[in-house]
């Protein structure tokens, strides 16, 4: 998928407006708080990773630069989901990567615009990821 249908998915946007309804949360409020739980606080007081502007473009669907993984930690933190939620929601909103999980959701894959394929495709993919998984139980 070329770069420019990647930047128009939205699912990191919507997360972030999802939770921020869901938790009462300000655009202030949220910078405050996302704050990298793996960052080590020395002397200084650990800053937020992101700042309000940069999250309320997220929200907003507008262009921003595509978050590093302590960000990503930091976000996930301040949302309170899982950093797993965050890095699909990231992967598939600024790289279109889908993830795809097994019916089981024992089995997953990162696969560029699975989406977009065709029901036939996608029905492959599938059974490729049914196959490995039986393989390893084996």
């Amino acid at each position: 998928m070329p770069a420019d249908d990647a930047r128009e998915r939205t699912e990191l946007s919507d997360l972030v407006r999802t939770r921020m309804a869901e938790l009462g949360l300000s655009y202030r409020r949220l910078e405050e708080i996302c704050v990298d739980p793996e960052a080590v606080a020395g002397d200084q007081a650990v800053e937020p990773l992101w700042r309000r502007g940069t999250l309320e473009n997220l929200a907003k669907g507008r262009r921003i630069k595509p978050p590093d993984f302590p960000m990503l930690r930091a976000l996930a933190a301040g949302l309170q989901v899982t950093l797993r939620q965050v890095q699909e929601a990231a992967g598939a909103q600024f790289l279109g990567i889908d993830t795809v999980w097994s019916p089981d959701g024992r089995t997953r894959v990162l696969i560029e615009g699975f989406r977009d394929m065709d029901p036939e495709d996608q029905a492959k993919v599938l059974a490729l990821m049914e196959s490995r998984r039986r393989l390893r139980r084996d």
